[in-house]
């Protein structure tokens, strides 16, 4: 863990604990670079703000104004979503739009291309958290100002605060010597087995960054824009996105207060009647992230983690706060984070905690399964017989997953990504009529929005 603290302008406290990979004894410090998450949204969200303080966008300006190829399911809306709807997740997009794609090895293009095949819910209706909702918005922003997303970011916000540790591409991330390893849960130990790799969604969830650097972001957002007395964003472009746009979660009783979301910031009161500036980011491949600003009392709290998320970065931000605004801590908050944020690492699938039957039918001969089936959202799906078993490629990723025979004309298959941690268990339904090879196949951990169906070619 690595935590900073700023008042007034200043940071006061930068301090990092623990060792960066579980087994090797270098330790965490206050710049130690760390993968953010979802905190990148709202560093996204300043990267615009520039933006539209500098007149090259608007924060109503819609996405096909500069991404003419840029579709979603209804021509209207299409040609009305702006990149404030994008940015407050009120684009009527499913949550987690195409994050199922990424997962699947597509890049950033082709997953933006194919959230036109997604079903829509209420346009400015709804809240639906998206990670590339909101990535189509930063594209449109970054053609409009003539740069790639990367370099815009860098040139407009890190170069300017200091941030030298900071930065929108992996390949920056994976090249510093000082850096955190994530790690997941196994048992009751964290190991480091996997690592995330968010390019494609990089405005979303792609920035690397230090405690140290991101403190310096939080002194300009808590200065309305300015930093060591240079203006770099003007006010007024920047407080749209750092004020109530959108209900997020709303209220569970009369008495109870909603979560409210401005453009990539978390907005809310806190029970002193105190506004409250906040977002978390997690990657249940291993990392867990959170800020807290509170702008009437001129203080703010990074704490970056390098494990999969349980709430840690949460409390610790939800305690120092709970300090400052009441001299001391109201209640256990990494027992109420830690229960809120189990469904992040759950394993996932309609076969988990299920076993398969004690006779069940027997299966077709595997020559029946295999094949090439198509689907226009995930891509082709290829079947096909090895030594014996059955395998399953689908996506870019070249992994292979091997079908359990489980009833009938139906498999289990254990996927592995961001959005299907350890202990995921999916069926694989294979639809024949009679002795012929199978005409199609759904896959039950793909078939969230109902496009899980693949046709045999």
């Amino acid at each position: 863990m690595a935590v900073a603290v700023v008042r007034d302008g200043k940071t006061v406290y930068a301090k990092g604990f623990g060792v960066r990979k579980i087994g090797e004894s270098q330790p965490v410090d206050a710049d130690t670079v760390f993968q953010l998450a979802s905190l990148s949204k709202s560093l996204a969200a300043s990267v615009v703000a520039h933006q539209v303080g500098a007149g090259v966008v608007a924060w109503d300006t819609p996405i096909v104004t500069h991404l003419p190829w840029f579709k979603v399911m209804d021509p209207w809306v299409t040609q009305h979503v702006t990149i404030a709807d994008m940015f407050s997740h009120r684009s009527g997009l499913p949550e987690h739009a195409g994050d199922d794609l990424e997962d699947l090895g597509y890049d950033r293009r082709t997953v933006l291309e194919r959230l036109r095949l997604l079903p829509l819910h209420g346009f400015r209706d709804t809240y639906a958290y998206t990670n590339f909702g909101l990535t189509a918005a930063a594209e449109a922003v970054a053609v409009a100002s003539g740069k790639d997303w990367e370099t815009l970011s860098e040139d407009v916000l890190y170069k300017p605060l200091g941030m030298t540790a900071t930065s929108s591409r992996f390949a920056d991330f994976e090249k510093r010597s000082n850096r955190a390893v994530g790690h997941v849960r196994v048992g009751d130990d964290f190991q480091p087995k996997y690592q995330r790799m968010p390019d494609p969604q990089s405005p979303a969830g792609g920035v690397s960054s230090s405690a140290n650097d991101v403190a310096r972001w939080l002194v300009l957002v808590l200065q309305s824009g300015k930093f060591e007395g240079r203006q770099i964003i003007p006010a007024d472009a920047l407080l749209p996105a750092v004020t109530a746009e959108v209900i997020s979660i709303h209220s569970s009783s009369a008495d109870a207060r909603p979560s409210l979301y401005g453009y990539g910031f978390g907005v809310g009161i806190t029970p002193a009647g105190r506004t409250m500036i906040s977002h978390s980011g997690a990657f249940a491949l291993g990392a867990g992230t959170h800020y807290a600003m509170i702008p009437s009392a001129g203080v703010g709290i990074v704490v970056l983690t390098n494990a999969t998320p349980g709430g840690a970065a949460e409390a610790l931000g939800a305690s120092f706060m709970d300090i400052v605004q009441f001299g001391s801590v109201t209640r256990d908050w990494f027992a109420a984070y830690s229960a809120a944020m189990a469904g992040l690492t759950a394993p996932t699938g309609d076969l988990v905690g299920k076993s398969p039957p004690a006779t069940p039918a027997p299966a077709a001969k595997l020559s029946s399964y295999v094949g090439t089936y198509a689907n226009p959202y995930f891509g082709d799906a290829e079947i096909v017989e090895v030594s014996g078993h059955l395998e399953l490629k689908i996506g870019l990723l070249g992994r292979p997953y091997a079908p359990t025979h489980w009833d009938g004309d139906r498999f289990s298959v254990n996927p592995s990504s961001e959005n299907q941690p350890d202990g995921s268990l999916s069926s694989i339904a294979f639809k024949r009529a009679g002795d012929e090879p199978a005409r199609e196949l759904t896959i039950d951990y793909l078939n969230g929005n109902g496009l899980g169906l693949f046709v045999r070619r």
